[in-house]
This record gives C-alpha cells, structure tokens and sequence, in this order.
C-alpha cells in the first residue's frame, strides 16, 4: 500500500510486532481502571454551606467571661453541627452562637453580632477570619487585663479569644509550634530569673533579721500567677506586646518576656 507522505519527516521508528503487543496491554489497562472508577460508589461528602439544614439537636460549648467592663458575666455558647457522621470525612464545625447575659447594656449590639457571626458560620469556607478581625478592636476607652494576666483591648476582643479558643478545641485552628530552640531559650531564662528572686530573697530575709526589710526587696518576693502553666512574673513586670502577657522583665539590661521569649535584644 502506498501512502503519500505531505509533511516533512523529521524522525522515524519501526514498529514492532512487540511495540503494538504493549500498546494493546496499556490500552485495556486503561479502560479497566475507568471502568473500576465508573463502578465504585462515589462518596457523598457534605460540605458546610448555607442550605445545610439545622438538625434537631447540635453540640455546644459554653464559655464565661467576666469583665471590668459589665457588672454581670457574659456567657457565649457556640453550637456546632456534625458532617458526615460515621465516615472517614466526618468533621465538626461551628453553626451558631449566643451571648447571655443579665447586663442588657450591649444587647443590641450583641444580638447584631451573633447573627452575622451565625450566619458567616453557616456560608461555610474559611471562618477562621472571624478571629483576627474580632481580636483587632480596641475600645477607645482602653482595655483591661483579663485574669491570667493577658491583656485584651475590648469586650469584642475577649469574644474573638473565646470563638479563637473553641475553634481549636475542634481542631480548625492550630497553635503556631515554639521551636525546642525557643523552648531551651525560655527554660533558660526562667531559670536565670528564679534564681535572681531566690537570692534577692534570701538578700532581703537577711537584711529583715538585721533590721526593717526596703519595699524593694519586699516587691521582689511578691510573685502573681499569670498562666495556667503556674508560671509566675513580678507584679512590676509590663506587657508583651507579643503574647500580650504581662511577663516582661529587665534581664542584663534588657526587656525580656518570661513567656513566650520575645527580646528587644534578638
């Protein structure tokens, strides 16, 4: 047979009988596979989005806060809904929110807030936002320190905290992992320190015995805890502007923090 070739040849191979064998083979492999594919039941994974309908019974979580700001503690109670349950795909996300409180001062404000936070909840995707953006609002009035010693700039801040803190409770946020160098780092901070307060305070124990004890010495023993951890700081210590834990300390002529490492030094 002869065959009119009308482009110009730029490469040429000879084709075996063993050549179009294998070719034969990768082709009905090819079809079995879609085939299987064709025939294995697809699973049916339910993502969260707005029409995923409210189920009759939801897990929740209650937290309590307790402000300078309002007379009454304010309790935030986050419901969350189930998806694909009993399943390799199952995952646990957050539906809705409510505040309850006896204080009625921000009630509006915090009904409002609920319900756009709901309702972001229920759109689905990425809520991890809701976060930041809560933990960024400062009170023009100034915030406060909650107890435990970290400091938040407002109310909608410390509800941010909460959302924030039931958000890895279910596994959709993460702590950013300290490195064993920061870890050793700290260790060895804390230790320089708690040895400077045991021998100020043995300094100030002998100087009571020989007379009046100086305010400094007595401000040197006087410790607060300020983590859950039972790491404690001096009442004098100042803020973290990273942690915002007030566990900043003077350390060879340098602001140190005792909790998270942070150093103007390096």
């Amino acid at each position: 047979m002869t065959v009119k070739i009308n482009k110009k040849i730029k490469g040429y191979a000879v084709v075996t009988a063993d050549d179009k064998a294998k070719e034969a083979v990768k082709a009905e492999s090819v079809s079995r596979a879609a085939a299987e594919a064709e025939a294995k039941p697809v699973a049916d994974v339910i993502q969260m989005h707005e029409r995923v309908e409210r189920p009759e019974v939801l897990i929740g979580s209650t937290y309590k806060i307790k402000t300078p700001l309002v007379e009454h503690a304010m309790y935030v109670t986050i419901n969350d809904i189930v998806l694909n349950p009993g399943t390799e795909h199952e995952l646990r996300r957050p539906f809705e929110v409510f505040i309850n409180s006896k204080s009625m001062d921000h009630f509006q404000w915090i009904v409002a807030l609920t319900r756009i936070m709901s309702a972001v909840f229920r759109k689905g995707g990425d809520v991890t936002f809701l976060v930041d953006e809560m933990r960024a609002v400062f009170d023009p009035r100034g915030g406060y320190f909650k107890a435990g010693g970290v400091y938040m700039p407002s109310l909608v801040a410390e509800i941010g905290a909460v959302v924030e803190e039931h958000l890895k409770s279910i596994g959709l946020m993460h702590d950013p992992e300290m490195s064993d160098a920061t870890r050793a780092l700290i260790a060895e901070k804390r230790k320089v320190y708690e040895e400077r307060a045991k021998k100020n305070s043995e300094i100030s124990t002998a100087g009571e015995m020989g007379g009046a004890m100086s305010d400094a010495d007595a401000r040197t023993e006087e410790v607060i805890e300020v983590t859950g951890e039972g790491a404690s700081f001096p009442p004098s210590a100042t803020m973290c502007h990273k942690c915002n834990t007030k566990a900043v300390v003077i350390m060879d002529g340098c602001a140190t923090c005792l909790n998270c490492g942070y150093s103007k030094c390096g």
